[in-house]
């Protein structure tokens, strides 16, 4: 699938779902892993993900088109158009679009990465796993507000 039938396909549902034109652009944007697809609150575009057409389908791709065409209507008519907004979540029920795509499942197979610090308070012992390594003076314990030693673990 291409551009040019993305859009058309977004202008399609935008009809059907909502009554109403979708007079921007509809691209697919590879880079998008993390997301289904992004609305453009400058531009008015709309980005979905070719992988979530290729790891789950037109069905599933149709509910992400809706849920950002759910943010341009409400945006253009100068509505709730964000996450939180209750015209966003009413009107996501109303067309049924996705509220959260899944996840890809190259995305859901990765493994979190093991702890390398912890962080130990010089007064009462409490101990904090982190990943990444951070300055411990700038920081305190959060049960005594004791300081804090870092260790390195192997």
């Amino acid at each position: 699938m291409n551009d040019e039938t993305l859009q058309a396909w977004v202008e399609r549902v935008s009809m059907a779902s909502f009554g109403l034109p979708f007079k921007h652009r509809a691209t697919f944007n590879s880079r998008l892993k993390a997301t289904g697809g992004r609305y453009f609150t400058t531009t008015h575009n709309i980005e979905i993900s070719p992988h979530q057409l290729a790891a789950f389908g037109e069905e599933e791709t149709e509910k992400i088109i809706k849920h950002e065409l759910c943010h341009y209507h409400l945006h253009i008519m100068k509505r709730g158009y964000r996450h939180r907004d209750e015209d966003f979540r009413r009107l996501l029920k109303q067309v049924g679009a996705a509220r959260f795509c899944k996840t890809l499942p190259e995305r859901e197979a990765r493994k979190p990465r093991p702890f390398k610090y912890k962080l130990v308070c010089r007064s009462c012992g409490m101990e904090y796993l982190r990943r990444r390594k951070l300055d411990p003076a700038r920081y305190a314990c959060g049960k005594c507000a004791g300081k804090l030693l870092l260790k390195i673990l192997d």
